[in-house]
């Protein structure tokens, strides 16, 4: 697969710390950005690239050549093929796309060349292939969605909705961000484009929303902008501690499996109305510890409400939007949410019989912890599971996590440890 990288960024916003030079030069450790994303790619053997260059692009083609030199940073080659397309005057995010569609004969990666990436492209290219769209996404959770563009997908992934930064909100959303990678097909480049400069994502990705022709590709990987000099040290500094390519899904992950209800919000009963749940105090600095700890932040609970037929899935996904949105206010967020629908008892008025059933899914049964954990990559052993009851505490303890109860006495179901609130789990066992 082609990968285009889109490396004609001023970095005028970084240049208190860069200066002068193309902000895909911009150096994260020893090495320039555009420079570690090659080497992502190489690794995984995607060494046809495109670089699309425009201010000071003489810059990156002195640097690189045609990939088939000696990195001056490292002393190693390249290892890469690479052809250029020289903007002589802007043509956006989009425009240089369609100059270059006879080239373009197959599905390629459209990458940014001022991101920091560690991401497995090998398993993003799969879900393209399987969903067949004419485009994907890379979305992830962010630390701030209040003033990010929002995506909106249904069940299969279907981009339904774009939300741009200007563009108005719902009271309550799913933390699912744009993050700048894309698998596009050349289909998408068969007319004539809209204007010589061309915003990719207004004007050519965003109509296709509900189209059913674009899909979004959930991921907990490290992407981030290093366009302003605040971001720029972030980057920096989880380079250093080898953030940046641990979260790389080919790579082992760890996770705290986290109960909903008692645990993150405040225990209502069966909980049926989005404007029920509130978050227990400290409960969003508690999973924001749980971000910046490496660990990924998985919610796995037990609703029984669909079987009985008190809440429909859609009602559930408000619920759930909810709790991601009151959490995305105070920096924090989730990198997935798992929910068992299933009741074994029967003689509900309105329940819904397919999910009357016995299952591998309901708590105490791990299934919602193996489900993620096959997906996710997370190595069970180094993870744990934080609940209020015993049922989790079970859960945990069949996936051979380590065990947190969240109670005020000391009831002994076998836990690792016994804590008074997720904050407490998160300051001492995490710190």
């Amino acid at each position: 697969m082609k990968t285009v990288i889109m490396a004609g960024g001023k970095g005028t916003r970084i240049s208190p710390v860069a200066g002068d030079i193309p902000k895909p030069m911009v150096r994260i450790g020893n090495k320039p950005v555009l420079e570690h994303e090659m080497e992502c790619l190489r690794e995984q053997g995607f060494t046809d690239i495109l670089l699309t260059v425009g201010h000071l692009g003489r810059v990156v083609m002195d640097y690189f050549g045609d990939g088939s030199g000696i990195s001056p940073a490292t002393g190693r080659k390249f290892g890469v093929h690479i052809e250029y397309y020289a903007e002589n005057e802007p043509l956006g995010s989009g425009g240089a796309l369609f100059r270059l569609r006879d080239c373009l004969k197959e599905d390629f990666l459209l990458l940014n060349g001022d991101v920091v990436f560690d991401v497995d492209f090998v398993r993003f290219a799969e879900f393209h292939r399987s969903h067949g769209g004419l485009a994907t996404l890379f979305t992830h959770p962010n630390s701030h969605p209040y003033d990010s563009g929002i995506i909106l997908a249904d069940g299969n992934h279907a981009v339904r909705k774009w939300l741009a930064k200007e563009d108005e909100k719902p009271a309550c959303y799913c933390n699912r961000v744009n993050a700048g990678l894309h698998i596009i097909s050349p289909a998408l480049l068969d007319r004539e484009p809209p204007s010589p400069k061309v915003d990719l994502d207004r004007e050519v990705l965003k109509p296709l929303a509900g189209t059913g022709k674009m899909f979004c590709y959930d991921s907990p990987e490290y992407v981030k902008d290093m366009g302003t000099p605040d971001r720029y040290e972030d980057v920096c500094r989880d380079f250093e501690k080898g953030v940046v390519r641990a979260r790389n899904l080919r790579n082992r992950q760890k996770a705290v499996f986290l109960d909903r209800d008692g645990t993150i919000n405040r225990y209502v009963g069966f909980l049926r109305r989005p404007e029920e749940l509130e978050l227990l105090e400290n409960a969003a600095e508690a999973v924001r510890k749980i971000n910046d700890s490496g660990y990924l932040a998985i919610v796995v609970t037990n609703q029984p409400v669909l079987a009985r037929g008190e809440v429909t899935r859609e009602q559930l996904g408000e619920i759930h939007d909810r709790l991601e949105t009151l959490l995305g206010r105070k920096g924090a967020y989730l990198d997935a949410i798992y929910y068992c629908p299933h009741h074994p008892e029967r003689g509900f008025p309105g329940e819904v019989p397919e999910w009357k059933a016995v299952c591998s899914c309901r708590k105490p049964e791990p299934g919602m912890l193996l489900a993620a954990a096959e997906k996710f990559n997370i190595d069970l052993g180094q993870s744990w599971m934080v609940g209020d009851s015993e049922r989790d505490i079970r859960a945990g303890q069949a996936a051979g996590c380590g065990t947190a109860l969240i109670h005020e006495g000391c009831p002994s179901w076998g836990q690792t440890e016994t804590v008074g609130s997720l904050w407490e789990f998160a300051e001492r066992i995490l710190t």
